[in-house]
């Protein structure tokens, strides 16, 4: 073999092993490259990711405070209308109370009402039973002959300083179905007062 082969063959090798080693350190250095973009990416993946959930939670932390500030102002309203109803109905109760006391078939239910409650508390005798003006001789005498007592018929009195209703007591206890009675438990009859008004509207 002539010089002249020898050294291309030489130059063929070291030219061999040039490129084998331009091309590990080539694919090397585009391996890290991808690498690195794909981390790039990935991170930058991740930001926006941050970002959404991060813009996402303030959204969703805007909505809830924005409907509990609507639940607050509805509720607020509901207690305003709730106690503009009952304000008006107290100011009509008392006279709705006496007119029904005023009519002869709603006096009648007023006072067995009263008596039913009275005959599961009170004792079956003694009674004293004071009622408002209106309540007529007629209609007491029809109601001593239709309460069966033991013992003396209920002592009936008149308190010209009530405006509707009766008050039984016996044995220390008192039921009171007058107007000042009823109208005493303010939360109760206010409760009621307030579902019925609340039906009608």
């Amino acid at each position: 073999m002539s010089l002249e082969a020898r050294t291309q063959a030489l130059l063929n090798v070291v030219e061999t092993d040039r490129k084998r080693r331009s091309n590990a350190i080539i694919g090397e250095a585009r391996a890290r490259a991808a690498a690195t973009v794909a981390a790039a990416h990935a991170e930058a993946r991740a930001r926006v990711r941050s970002a959404f959930e991060e813009e996402r939670r303030r959204s969703e932390a805007q909505v809830a405070a924005a409907q509990a500030r609507l639940m607050t102002r509805r509720r607020l309203h509901e207690q305003r209308r709730a106690e503009n109803l009952l304000a008006a109905g107290w100011r009509e109760f008392p006279t709705a109370l006496c007119d029904r006391w005023r009519r002869p078939e709603c006096r009648q239910s007023w006072i067995e009402t009263v008596i039913v409650e009275a005959r599961k508390v009170l004792p079956a005798e003694g009674w004293r039973i004071v009622y408002a003006p209106g309540w007529s001789d007629g209609e007491r005498a029809a109601f001593a002959a239709s309460v069966p007592t033991p013992g003396e018929p209920p002592e009936l009195a008149l308190d010209e300083g009530a405006r509707a209703g009766i008050r039984v007591s016996a044995g220390g206890n008192v039921i009171d179905g007058t107007l000042a009675g009823l109208l005493a438990d303010r939360a109760e009859i206010g409760a009621r007062l307030l579902r019925t008004l609340e039906g009608e509207t």
